[in-house]
């Protein structure tokens, strides 16, 4: 008699199981349809990415390796000049501290606009987006009146008793409008990570006993470290990059990597030279990126592990 209810019991319960897995292939229905919308929704950033970076990539690398001849003539040709490993050393070197003097500058003033009110943080903010509205070439243009000997700067000085200011046409010049430039790049990254931070936890440490700088160093520095690594890695890699301010504030024997390109390329008609060139500061833009996500991950996990000790 008792066999009845079971039975039962088991058609309702496999009747439930049925239409629990009838309906569980909607949601996956509705997210394999979800998922293809969105790369048919992608396919034109893939398509402009393919024609205008891609596509000219793999040009600029066949051409290292195949103009005039194929063969690896062009990478003797960069290796076997000395002038070419100084101008790859001058590029490093240069965008080294541009980067440095972007750090030191952004940090206090990223931290700055994280304690004044919100009415003076949006003109701070407006005051680093200013630039991004004005033309590079516009603003090297600016910085070449400024730094010439007959310009404001140069008057300035000639009060003093300076008769000449000579920094036109120097590796200064070139380090102040390139910083001048990359400046935004290392402040926005920096304060996206700064207004994260709990204020909190500087006046928990200094209610503890410690001193506000000893706080400041051992809680709030390294909590801020990943928008200071970002921003500082991205000014290095941009400033790989420069054309403009090096070829307008420096001269000849302060050439960049993009200049020669220019030079062996436009000048020379050397587009195998120039490819390898390229091929080259690619390499190096890849190997400074390889490395950092390395580091990265070597002191993600302390930083991750303060931020959740900070938490709890």
């Amino acid at each position: 008699m008792s066999s009845g209810p079971d039975t039962t019991q088991f058609s309702e319960l496999s009747t439930r199981a049925i239409r629990t897995a009838g309906g569980s292939k909607k949601p996956a229905r509705a997210g394999s349809k979800a998922g293809g919308m969105l790369l048919l929704a992608l396919l034109p950033a893939f398509v402009v990415l393919a024609a205008f970076y891609f596509y000219p990539m793999l040009t600029v690398l066949v051409e290292a390796f195949t103009h005039p001849q194929p063969g690896l003539q062009n990478f003797e040709w960069f290796f076997a000049q000395p002038v070419n490993l100084a101008v790859l050393w001058r590029t490093l070197f240069i965008s080294f501290w541009v980067m440095i003097i972007c750090v030191i500058l952004a940090f206090p003033f990223a931290f700055f606009m994280t304690v004044v009110k919100p009415t003076t943080r949006n003109l701070l903010m407006l005051i680093v987006l200013i630039p991004f509205w004005t033309s590079m070439v516009v603003r090297t243009f600016a910085w070449v009146v400024l730094l010439q000997d007959s310009g404001p700067i140069g008057q300035f000085v000639a009060l003093f008793g300076v008769e000449e200011l000579g920094i036109m046409r120097t590796p200064t010049a070139v380090l102040i409008g390139m910083a001048q430039v990359l400046l935004p790049f290392v402040v926005l990254p920096i304060y996206a990570t700064m207004s994260r931070i709990d204020s909190r936890l500087l006046t928990a440490a200094i209610s503890l006993g410690a001193r506000p700088s000893k706080a400041f160093v051992s809680i709030y520095l390294p909590l801020s470290l990943p928008g200071v690594a970002s921003g500082a890695l991205l000014c290095f890699v941009m400033a790989l990059g420069f054309y403009i301010t090096p070829a307008m504030l420096g001269s000849s024997q302060d050439a960049f990597l993009s200049t020669l390109i220019q030079g062996q390329v436009q000048g020379l008609a050397q587009w195998g030279h120039g490819a390898v060139i390229g091929f080259v500061l690619l390499f190096v833009t890849l190997l400074i990126l390889g490395v950092a996500q390395y580091i990265g991950k070597k002191t993600g996990s302390s930083v991750q592990d303060m931020v959740g000790g900070s938490k709890a």
